[in-house]
């Protein structure tokens, strides 16, 4: 039986591939007569399956060997206080804000440090994205942040910005949540990268935290152990249990993603995916998409009925065609399609005839 299509924004369909090598797995992994959810997280059994994940990672996203890879719990969320707890040393922080999710990792800041905002789109209503040149860039900023992709308002950094041509030594913290393994990231220009697995890696309750080993131990006397980036790498992501099925499973699809080819081949598939959806939205006067074409989002596109008295219909239209929760974002409204890298292009496809058959019957 064919799977429905699912959009889902997070947490996220999975390759059912891996779904499957799971599920084959479940009560007995590789016969050591134990689920991967029994094992001891120090046993060999496991510590194996957590090695292996990582040097897959390393692998796939090219993480030069001066990072420390952290497997975390918390969420991206959670990140948003643990980033300057161990970075901030309580002092100034840099954000640019382009979207819902990166005004919330400024207002959490707040509570460990003093934030400036070295620019927003706010006025723009999160339709297009500052341009570099412009931002005011703090002397003594301890880091700058930046969301590379906003999953909210679809829109996204298609190039990271390189902070040492804008005249500052500041760190640039990533939050690349919704982005991450789905395109090549320059680490020349990164201090830290983080993201909720729940997108493109894997099942939610892992967190992946990127650091570059020169930010370790400055973190503020009240932060927590367990989030002190510096105690997290010595111990290797070993120093609380750790989420051990959601590492196995962030494993599994680190494969999936070798056996399709690796991030160069999920780019190449994302921005088909991508083109295929915006040029039927841009075709159209049914449909309308707000952000501005050189940072739309290739993992989340939202977008608007012209005539919004029609959406419980096509969301109804859609349900009875296989496809799941296209439903905008209560803060924005409309409809969102996350085309994440488990989403296949026949799925994008689908949508688009289902958005081209309702506009006809419309008419």
């Amino acid at each position: 039986m064919m799977r429905p299509y699912n959009f889902s924004a997070g947490p996220a369909a999975m390759p059912a591939e891996v779904l499957q090598e799971a599920a084959g797995e479940m009560l007995d992994w590789h016969g050591s007569g134990m689920s991967v959810m029994e094992m001891s997280h120090r046993g060999k059994e496991f510590m194996s399956i957590r090695d292996l994940a990582e040097a897959d990672l390393r692998e796939l996203l090219a993480i030069p060997d001066h990072f420390k890879v952290l497997f975390m719990q918390g969420g991206g969320l959670a990140e948003n206080a643990i980033v300057p707890l161990n970075l901030s040393q309580g002092s100034t922080v840099d954000f640019v804000v382009t979207g819902s999710w990166s005004q919330k990792s400024a207002i959490e800041a707040q509570r460990y440090c003093r934030v400036h905002e070295a620019a927003s789109n706010v006025r723009d209503k999160h339709t297009a994205l500052p341009a570099p040149g412009q931002w005011q860039l703090s002397a003594d900023a301890q880091y700058l942040h930046i969301c590379s992709n906003e999953t909210i308002n679809g829109i996204e950094f298609h190039e990271l910005p390189d902070l040492k041509a804008l005249g500052s030594d500041a760190p640039l913290v990533v939050d690349f949540s919704s982005h991450v393994a789905s395109r090549p990231v320059d680490w020349t220009r990164v201090g830290l990268a983080f993201g909720g697995a729940q997108k493109n890696l894997g099942p939610a309750g892992l967190t992946l935290v990127v650091v570059r080993e020169d930010l370790l131990g400055r973190s503020m006397s009240t932060c927590p152990s367990a989030f002190d980036y510096a105690t997290v790498a010595k111990h290797q992501s070993m120093y609380n249990t750790p989420p051990t099925y959601a590492i196995y499973m962030a494993g599994l699809t680190f494969q999936w993603i070798k056996r399709q080819g690796g991030v160069a081949e999920m780019e190449r598939r994302n921005v088909a995916k991508a083109e295929l959806l915006y040029g039927f939205i841009d075709g159209s006067d049914f449909y309308v998409n707000r952000v501005r074409r050189d940072c739309r989002s290739r993992m989340n596109v939202p977008f608007f009925l012209r005539d919004e008295t029609r959406n419980d219909a096509f969301l109804a239209g859609a349900k009875a065609r296989g496809l799941l929760q296209l439903k905008g974002h209560k803060s924005v409204g409309g409809m969102r399609a996350s085309i994440y890298n488990a989403m296949p292009m026949e799925g994008v496809q689908a949508l688009v005839d289902h958005m081209r058959d309702f506009e006809r019957t419309q008419a």
